[in-house]
């Protein structure tokens, strides 16, 4: 069963999402507040965390800085007012793997949780346990971990399944519509815009300055990886 930890201080709004949830079949917990929530979330299995930006005792993104800094890698969809894309921006780059501003419907809402849920979880091919090195770049399925060359790369949940899907077959050159359903898992319920805005974050954080990027557009078609020395 898929277990979900719902991190919300509204208690109306964290029942009425765990009502829902359970409709369609997940185990789905609640917590009432930031320090609780991250404590469970690193104490327990959760296969995602759906966290509120404002909460008592501990930030949503504070929440999702400390989950990333102890190498956990739980899907992470954040929930807020806060609609800015400043604020959309801070709390992606802090390790949320998707962001869903309220007010908001709930099939949108089940949509993302679907998408978060149904993806492979950095699965490197095979029987899912053997790393993955491709030029400079390592990545760990087991470990969750991504190295070019001695530095460390952290990458959010998200970011990390797109890059092993790359990089299973490097040089292969991949659709936006098959990185769309192999990484998120449900097509037509997520734009295929959201794969260029990660191959945008993995970019960033993967390449050097004045060296070419591992992730080559080819236009009109899709992305492939390619090892760099």
């Amino acid at each position: 069963m898929t277990r979900i930890l719902i991190i919300e201080d509204e208690a109306k709004m964290a029942r009425m999402l765990a009502r829902v949830l359970r409709e369609e079949g997940y185990v789905a917990e609640t917590a009432g507040d930031g320090r609780t929530g991250l404590s469970r979330a690193l104490d327990d299995s959760f296969d995602l965390l759906i966290v509120d930006w404002m909460l008592p005792e501990r930030s949503g993104v504070q929440i999702v800085r400390g989950l990333r800094a102890a190498e956990v890698g739980i899907p992470v969809l954040m929930l807020t007012a806060r609609d800015q894309v400043e604020d959309r921006v801070e709390g992606l780059d802090a390790g949320a793997d998707d962001y869903l501003p309220k007010p908001f419907a709930l099939p949108e809402f089940l949509a993302r949780v679907r998408a978060l849920t149904r993806r492979p979880q950095g699965t490197s091919g095979g029987d899912g346990a053997s790393a993955l090195t491709v030029g400079d770049i390592t990545l760990d399925p087991i470990r969750h971990v991504v190295r070019r060359g001695s530095e460390r790369i952290d990458l959010t949940a998200t970011e990390f399944a797109l890059l092993a899907a790359l990089m299973q077959r490097p040089g292969q050159i991949f659709s936006r519509s098959v990185l769309l359903d192999s990484v998120w898992g449900v097509p037509g319920e997520v734009s295929t815009s959201v794969v260029e805005l990660y191959v945008s974050y993995l970019r960033r954080k993967l390449d050097r300055p004045r060296e070419p990027s591992h992730i080559r557009t080819v236009r009109g078609v899709g992305y492939t990886f390619e090892p760099r020395p």
